[in-house]
């Protein structure tokens, strides 16, 4: 079975974000960037798949800027097989993603399309509902644990009451949750290795999609700053403060 795992180029989590002085999108000179960790994720479900016998491929895919090849050779040190990239500089939104992905979808046959359920940048979580839509697959979102067997996958899903499994026929579109795995680290000789495992490119316009913009960015804000907090003395103090200052005891 084929898995075809979408990966995305994002700030690093651990970088503090910036704002440009005009408010008109996010600064991004000299920040380090990284595979979304949610993508780390599939990535690792994709891999541990294959190393069970499952998977016999493991197909690592992105849509971005050359740059995002980075992030694609990161995926193939980590145990994918091959790569596309889909390059272009335009500002890919998720609806544009999502038919990107579905033509991929259509050319590989993948028996399994595992995605990261939100990128940190964005956090809109749409892709892989998205992708299921237009490709026409069951989808199982938020995955905390997925099961292979003859053909079906068991979705284990985290959802506001706890946790729900579904069984969906394979080919499948499955978004994966914190909780899925730990990520492994890259280690020197697969990242060498990896240099050499084959990179595909091609363009939105070699899959027949159109991929503009469709939504208009008009200001970007940084979160309001927290006031700093008090000490009390007392507990009496402290209900005095909750009921005649914050108001929210009476």
């Amino acid at each position: 079975m084929k898995v075809l795992v979408a990966v995305k180029r994002v700030i690093d989590y651990n970088v503090k974000i910036r704002v440009k002085p005009d408010h008109s999108d996010v600064d991004l000179t000299n920040v380090k960037m990284a595979m979304n960790p949610f993508c780390e994720i599939a990535v690792e479900e994709a891999v541990r798949l294959k190393e069970k016998g499952v998977a016999t491929e493991v197909v690592a895919v992105t849509v971005g800027p050359k740059a995002a090849q980075e992030q694609l050779r990161t995926a193939l040190a980590l145990g994918a097989d091959r790569a596309i990239h889909v390059e272009t500089d335009v500002p890919v939104e998720s609806l544009a993603a999502a038919k990107v992905l579905a033509k991929v979808v259509e050319e590989e046959q993948p028996g399994l399309v595992i995605l990261g359920k939100q990128a940190i940048d964005s956090d809109n979580n749409q892709v892989g509902q998205m992708l299921a839509a237009l490709a026409g697959l069951p989808q199982g979102t938020f995955a905390s644990e997925v099961v292979i067997e003859n053909d079906k996958a068991q979705v284990t899903r985290e959802i506001d009451g706890g946790l729900q499994t579904v069984e969906l026929t394979l080919p499948a579109i499955v978004t994966t949750d914190l909780r899925l795995n730990e990520p492994r680290y890259a280690k020197l000789p697969d990242i060498m290795k990896a240099k050499k495992k084959p990179l595909d490119v091609k363009s939105p316009a070699d899959l027949g999609v159109d991929i503009a913009g469709r939504v208009k960015l008009l200001k970007v804000e940084p979160p309001a700053e927290r006031q700093a907090g008090i000490k009390v003395g007392s507990v009496d103090e402290l209900v005095e403060k909750l009921k005649n200052e914050a108001k929210v005891i009476s």
